[in-house]
């Protein structure tokens, strides 16, 4: 594979393995040195024949940019729909959960790597259609599909061709994305998506330069974006790294955006860091900080603040804000009580609690379970 740095942007040569896979693009434009330039993310990699994006799977193939890991995936999963997480959407649903390879971030601190930022397209083992998928979702009994483990705006058109298949069937779409976007890609995107977790890295220009290699503004428009111009119902994740976007002042002017910005409704996930890629030196988040900035999030407003990756059953229980009583209690990924009736009401207060709920809780529970779906 042969690779070349321009701009500070890494672009790889397609290779003679790749051809075959190859599928239609939106979202590009020719420039006047030659050149075609992919609109998909804020990055606008510009490339020459045969060359691919920082993302590695988008490319250019002749006069067009091309997807060249449609419909294969680095392997499917059902999960309970709070691992994505979602609190709110479907609440104890399993999830059939995918993704393929790539990434237009470059995190240091990546907890997918291995898929991630896989450079081999072999690891693409699992060949699926999207009809396919929708098939095996409604089979297995999932509610939703989610776009997972790598972020599906690399893969969007792959995604979006997967997530009407599941609709057609009354099977709902999530995309699990830090929300690097371009405008109008991202309005064509979510309007094939049913909820989303969005994961916000951190509260700085900094911390987004030296560690994702991207920027804050891009994803603070998504969230503006999906709040105020879509009916997608998305929650937020905050993945805390010790000593890097951990402290009172981050997480307290954090918060108040969310609150300012998106409302006290959009449920807030504090979740645990753990050495890994090349972060091996930084140790993994303590417990306190995550109740730490729930408590920093609450008193500011946040009417849902979780924390994640620790054994805190308060901490990932839903209360209601009208009259904290619990409504949805959670031990880990299991359900405990539950006090919502049909119209997503508290039973004690009858003070409406947001998000996307059934007439009854599923119990699929903290069950992960492994699938091979192969063929089209």
């Amino acid at each position: 594979m042969q690779v070349q740095a321009i701009g500070g942007i890494i672009i790889r040569k397609m290779t003679a393995a790749d051809l075959g896979t190859l599928h239609p693009t939106r979202h590009w434009h020719p420039l006047d040195d030659g050149r075609i330039q992919c609109d998909v993310c804020p990055r606008a990699c510009k490339l020459n024949e045969g060359q691919r994006g920082m993302c590695f799977v988008r490319a250019r193939a002749g006069d067009a940019i091309v997807l060249t890991s449609y419909g294969r995936s680095s392997g499917f999963c059902v999960d309970p729909i709070e691992k994505k997480p979602l609190n709110h959407f479907l609440p104890g649903s399993s999830v059939l959960s995918f993704g393929t390879a790539g990434c237009n971030l470059a995190c240091r601190f990546c907890q997918n790597w291995d898929i991630s930022k896989s450079r081999e397209m072999d690891t693409l083992a699992d060949a699926a259609s999207p009809e396919g998928i929708a098939k095996a979702a409604e089979r297995l009994g999932c509610r939703s599909v989610a776009f997972t483990y790598n972020d599906p705006v690399v893969f969007m058109e792959y995604a979006i061709d997967v997530a009407d298949a599941c609709r057609a069937r009354g099977i709902r779409a999530v995309a699990v994305s830090a929300g690097y976007m371009e405008p109008a890609a991202r309005a064509d995107f979510y309007s094939h998506i049913d909820a989303a977790n969005i994961d916000l890295k951190g509260f700085t220009e900094g911390f987004y330069a030296e560690l994702a290699a991207g920027r804050l503004a891009p994803v603070l428009d998504t969230l503006r974006y999906l709040r105020h111009e879509t009916d997608v119902w998305f929650e937020i994740t905050n993945l805390l790294i010790p000593g890097r976007n951990d402290s009172d002042e981050e997480l307290d002017a954090m918060t108040r955006w969310i609150v300012g910005e998106l409302g006290p409704d959009v449920p807030v996930h504090f979740t645990a860091f753990h050495p890994d890629y090349r972060m091996l030196d930084v140790p993994p988040t303590p417990p306190d900080t995550l109740r730490r900035a729930r408590l920093i999030a609450l008193s500011n407003g946040v009417r849902y603040a979780y924390t994640g990756n620790v054994h805190d059953r308060d901490g990932q229980s839903t209360r209601c804000h009208g009259c904290a009583s619990v409504v949805i209690e959670r031990d880990w990924y299991e359900l405990g009580r539950w006090r919502l009736g049909e119209d997503g009401r508290c039973e004690s207060c009858r003070t409406t609690v947001p998000g996307v709920f059934e007439d009854r809780p599923r119990r699929w529970g903290a069950r992960r379970l492994p699938i091979v779906l192969s063929g089209r």
